[in-house]
C-alpha cells in the first residue's frame, strides 16, 4: 500500500504563508506609492467619488491657469491705460497754458510735444501680451491703430488727418472768409446777414441776436437759410447802445461778437460810429459786422473746424433725413410739434401716446403728458426729442435741423441705430426704417469753399481704428469661464470714447499748423488750445479711462473670488481623493509588522513540519 505525498502548497498552512506574502507584498508596495492599490480594482468602493473629484481638480486647474493669464492681459491693459491717462494729461496741461507762444514751425510748444505724445499713444494702444493685441477687441491678431505717420499724413492712396482738416477748413470758412455766411451790401437798408444755404453742416450758423439799439428793427435768425435783418431806418442809436450776434460753429461750441454805437473818432475795435444819418450808420455797422465776422471766421472758426474734422476723422457719425414740410406746408424745425392739429406747424404725421422711438437699444415712448425720464409728450418739439437722443448718444455735437432736415450726430458711428414704431410718423421726421450712421466723413464737391454736405470717407480716407469694429460692447469681445456658472468680460477696443477722445484730441492738436507771421495765427492756436484742453476734460455722462479700469478692477476682483472658492474646492477634493486612495503610513507599517511576525511563526511551524517523519508522525 503507497501513501500519497503531502502537497504542502495546496496545504493550509501552505495556503496561509502564501496569503500572508502577498499581502506584505501589497503594503509594501502601498508602504512605497502611498496609495492603496495601482488599479481602480484595488482602491475600494468609493473610488467611483475619487474619479469624479480628480474630473472637477483638472477642471479647477484650467480655470486656475486661464484666471492667471486673464490677469496677466488685464493688468498690461491697466498699465497701458494709466499712462495713456497720464500723457493725456500732461497734453491738456500743455494745452491749458497762457500764452501760447508760435515758435518758426507755426506751432506751439505744447503741439510739437504733442506730435511725439501721438506717437507714444499708438505705441500704447498696439500693446501685445503674447500673441494678443489686446486694445482691437476680438480682432486680437490685428494692431489697434494704423501708424501715427499714416494717421496724420496719410497713405499713397488714402487722405490722413492733415488733410481732412485743410478740406474742411476750406468749406467752413468758404470762398469769402466770412465763415459761409452773406452780408448785404454797404449801402443795403436795412442790413440782413444769412447763412449762404439751408442745411450745410458748414461755417458759422445763425443762433440768436440781441439788441439795445435805439430806433433799430431787429428780427431773426428765421426763414430757409437762416438770416437777421437789423433795419436802422427809423433813425440812429445812442451811444453805447449794442447789438450781439451769437453763431454756432462746427464743434458745438457757440462764439459770439458785440458791437457797440460810439460817436468817439477814431471808432475803437468792437464799436461803429454814428453817422450824420441813419444810412451813414447803417453802412459804419455793417463794416463792423463784416470785420468782426471776418475775424471770427479766421480765428475761432479755424480752430473748431479742425475739431469738427478731427470728429469726422475718428468717428463722428453722422446720420441726415430728408427735408420734409410740416402740416403749414413749411420746412420742419427745431420748435415744430411732434403732433398738432392740420395746418399747425407740427410734423405731417402725428405722434401718439405708446408709440416708440428705439435709440442704441434705449426706448424712448410717448405719452399724453407728464413725461419723465425716457418718455416724451406727443406735444413736445422736435428739439426736445433731439435733445433726448442726444443724452443717449452722448454727442458732444448737438444735433440740428436746418431747412427742413434732421441732422443726428454721434460719437460713436458703428453704434447708432434708430427706429420708431409708428413707421409714418418717423417719415414725417425724414426717416425710414432704421437710421444708422457713417464714418468716417469727407467734404462732398468741388469746390470745396461751397460745398454743402459731408460724404462717407472710408474708401479714401485712413483707417485709425484697426481692430474689430462691430456693434456691441468692447468688454464683451473677450470672454472667458472663470468657473463652472461664471464669466468674465475683459476685452478692450482703442476706439472706445475714453481712449478715442484722448488720442483724437492729441491728433488734432498735433495736425495744426498756422503761419507764424499771420496777423490772426496766435488767436488760431489759442482757440484750438482751449478747445483741447476742454475737450480732455472729464465730461458728465461720457467714457473716462478711470471707467474702464473700473470694469477691469471689478474683473479683476470676480477671478480673485472665483480663485479663493476654487482653492477651497480644490482641498476638499483633495482629501476626498487621499480618503479613498490614500493610506496611513502608520497604520500599513504596523500591518506589515504584524504580518512579519504571522509569517515567522508560519516558517518556523513550516520548518518543524519538514522534520516529521512517519516514525515521528506516529
Amino acid at each position: 500500500m503507497s501513501i500519497s505525498s503531502i502537497n504542502y502548497g495546496s496545504s493550509l498552512l501552505g495556503l496561509s504563508v502564501r496569503n500572508i506574502n502577498d499581502q506584505l507584498a501589497n503594503l509594501s508596495t502601498q508602504l512605497s506609492t502611498g496609495v492603496k492599490s495601482s488599479n481602480y480594482a484595488g482602491m475600494g468602493t468609493d473610488e467611483g467619488f475619487a474619479v469624479a473629484a480628480r474630473s472637477q481638480l483638472s477642471n479647477i486647474q484650467a480655470f486656475t491657469d486661464t484666471i492667471t493669464h486673464v490677469n496677466t492681459i488685464v493688468q498690461a491693459a491697466n498699465t497701458v491705460l494709466q499712462s495713456l491717462s497720464k500723457t493725456a494729461g500732461q497734453i491738456q496741461s500743455a494745452a491749458a497754458a497762457t500764452p501760447q507762444n508760435l515758435t518758426s514751425t507755426g506751432q506751439s510748444i505744447g503741439q510739437q510735444n504733442a506730435q511725439s505724445n501721438l506717437s507714444a499713444m499708438v505705441g500704447m494702444l498696439n500693446t501685445q501680451v503674447g500673441d494678443r493685441y489686446i486694445f482691437s477687441g476680438s480682432a486680437i491678431d490685428k494692431p489697434a491703430v494704423a501708424s501715427a505717420a499714416d494717421i496724420l499724413n496719410g497713405t499713397a492712396t488714402q487722405a490722413g488727418l492733415k488733410q481732412v482738416i485743410a478740406e474742411r477748413l476750406q468749406a467752413d470758412v468758404g470762398t469769402s472768409g466770412m465763415g459761409r455766411l452773406v452780408l448785404s451790401a454797404p449801402a443795403t437798408m436795412p442790413i440782413t446777414l444769412s447763412e449762404d444755404v439751408a442745411g450745410s453742416p458748414f461755417g458759422l450758423k445763425l443762433n440768436s441776436v440781441t439788441s439795445s439799439l435805439t430806433n433799430a428793427t431787429v428780427t431773426g435768425p428765421s426763414g430757409s437759410p437762416p438770416s437777421v435783418s437789423v433795419d436802422l431806418t427809423a433813425g440812429n442809436p445812442n451811444p453805447g447802445d449794442q447789438i450781439s450776434f451769437v453763431f454756432n460753429l462746427p464743434d458745438g461750441t457757440t462764439e459770439s461778437i458785440k458791437l457797440t454805437a460810439s460817436n468817439t473818432t477814431p471808432a475803437q475795435p468792437n464799436t461803429f460810429a454814428i453817422g450824420a444819418t441813419p444810412a451813414t450808420t447803417s453802412a459804419n455797422l455793417n463794416a463792423a459786422m463784416n470785420s468782426a465776422i471776418g475775424t471770427l471766421a479766421n480765428t475761432s472758426l479755424v480752430a473748431a473746424s479742425a475739431v469738427a474734422a478731427g470728429n469726422n476723422f475718428f468717428s463722428d457719425g453722422v446720420a441726415t433725413g430728408s427735408a420734409v414740410n410740416n402740416k403749414a406746408a413749411a420746412p420742419i424745425t427745431g420748435a415744430t410739434l411732434l403732433s398738432g392739429a392740420a395746418a399747425t406747424d407740427s410734423i405731417a404725421t402725428n405722434f401718439v401716446s405708446g408709440d416708440t422711438i428705439t435709440v442704441n437699444g434705449t426706448t424712448l415712448t410717448f405719452v399724453a403728458s407728464g413725461a419723465t425720464g425716457n418718455q416724451l409728450n406727443v406735444t413736445d418739439s422736435v428739439q426736445t426729442l433731439l435733445s433726448k437722443v442726444d443724452q443717449i448718444t452722448g454727442t458732444k455735437t448737438a444735433s440740428t435741423v436746418s431747412g427742413g432736415a434732421i441732422r443726428i450726430n454721434t460719437n460713436d458711428a458703428p453704434d447708432l441705430s434708430i427706429s420708431s414704431s409708428n413707421a409714418a410718423a418717423f417719415q414725417a421726421l425724414g426717416f425710414s426704417g432704421t437710421v444708422t450712421a457713417t464714418s468716417p466723413l469727407r467734404v462732398s464737391g468741388s469746390p470745396l469753399g461751397t460745398a454743402t454736405s459731408l460724404a462717407p470717407g472710408a474708401a479714401n480716407t485712413v483707417a485709425w481704428y484697426t481692430g474689430n469694429n462691430a456693434p456691441g460692447a468692447a468688454r464683451s469681445t473677450s470672454t472667458v469661464r472663470i468657473d463652472g456658472s461664471q464669466k468674465v468680460q475683459f476685452g478692450a477696443q482703442a476706439n472706445e470714447q475714453a481712449i478715442r477722445q484722448a488720442l483724437q484730441q492729441t491728433a488734432v492738436y498735433s495736425a495744426v499748423t498756422a503761419s507764424p507771421t499771420a496777423p490772426n495765427s496766435g488767436a488760431q492756436i489759442a482757440a484750438l488750445s482751449q478747445r483741447i484742453a476742454a475737450n480732455l476734460s472729464s465730461q458728465p455722462g461720457q467714457q473716462t479711462i478711470s471707467d474702464i479700469q473700473t470694469d477691469f478692477a471689478n474683473a479683476q476682483t470676480a477671478m480673485k473670488d472665483a480663485g479663493a472658492r476654487q482653492t477651497q474646492s480644490k482641498a476638499a477634493l483633495q482629501s476626498l481623493i487621499d480618503g479613498t486612495e490614500g493610506i496611513s503610513q502608520n497604520e500599513v507599517a504596523s500591518q506589515i509588522l504584524q504580518l512579519q511576525t504571522n509569517l515567522q511563526a508560519s516558517y518556523q511551524t513550516t520548518s518543524m513540519l519538514s522534520q516529521l517523519s512517519l516514525v515521528k508522525y506516529l
